[in-house]
């Protein structure tokens, strides 16, 4: 009598390789970040506070001139160019620009932008007399709107809790605040969670795809009624990871 075949014992070919530490980041150190709308309250503060970590940052504004008068005020190494110039010359690109002006800002650079990784942290708000309020763009988001107008770019979410007036004081040295990133690809989310991280006091957490951005964007509506009821600079944090 025959006896059941001995299952195969696997080989190193066939195991499964051992799961990825999510907190494994690239050295993100060496890119060249570009903030449009880098002479708005907050790209103004995301460009002082990553130049301050040590990254090298183009501010963009539709002004040339615009964008080297503040880039000289901030300091830091900062350089200041055109919106078109700004994007050609980064690796990495963060919208900041108001919600709008996205379209048209985003449509008119799509070709400065292929190829690279552009990070949306665009909030779609309106307000009335009972305060702030999140709009939703057909498209579901402000960062799907972006992915939508950039076809061929590489669109993850990003820094869209981060209170303006934190970023740009320059007396505080950490800023105690997580930032969810949102992306189709994890090589992508990876490189804006280390972006996040080379600010003092923040982490960057993967939060979903581009679909869940809506949620996130709309938080900040949350925020501000947080904000002015307590009169404070609230942020978030996402506790047990």
């Amino acid at each position: 009598m025959t006896t059941p075949a001995e299952p195969a014992h696997p080989t190193s070919e066939t195991k499964k390789a051992p799961a990825k530490d999510p907190w494994e980041l690239p050295d993100v150190s060496g890119l060249v970040v570009g903030v449009l709308g880098g002479t708005g309250d907050q790209g103004r503060g995301l460009a002082y506070r990553l130049a301050r970590a040590g990254q090298k940052v183009i501010i963009g504004s539709r002004a040339a001139e615009r964008a080297e008068g503040a880039a000289r005020e901030l300091g830091l190494g900062i350089e200041g160019a055109e919106n078109a110039e700004c994007a050609r010359r980064s690796d990495v690109v963060i919208v900041a620009v108001p919600w709008d002006g996205h379209a048209k800002t985003l449509e008119s650079l799509r070709a400065e932008l292929a190829g690279k990784l552009v990070v949306d942290c665009v909030n779609p708000l309106g307000f009335d007399k009972k305060g702030a309020f999140a709009l939703k763009p057909e498209e579901g988001s402000a960062a799907e709107q972006a992915a939508a107008l950039l076809p061929d770019s590489r669109v993850a979410a990003a820094f869209h809790h981060l209170s303006a007036v934190l970023l740009q004081n320059e007396s505080i040295e950490e800023i105690d605040t997580d930032v969810m990133v949102l992306g189709e690809n994890r090589a992508d989310t990876d490189l804006v969670q280390a972006l996040a991280a080379r600010i003092p006091g923040m982490r960057g957490v993967f939060a979903g795809r581009l679909r869940n951005a809506h949620q996130v964007e709309s938080l900040v509506a949350n925020l501000i009624s947080v904000n002015r009821r307590y009169k404070a600079h609230a942020g978030l944090r996402v506790t047990d990871i």
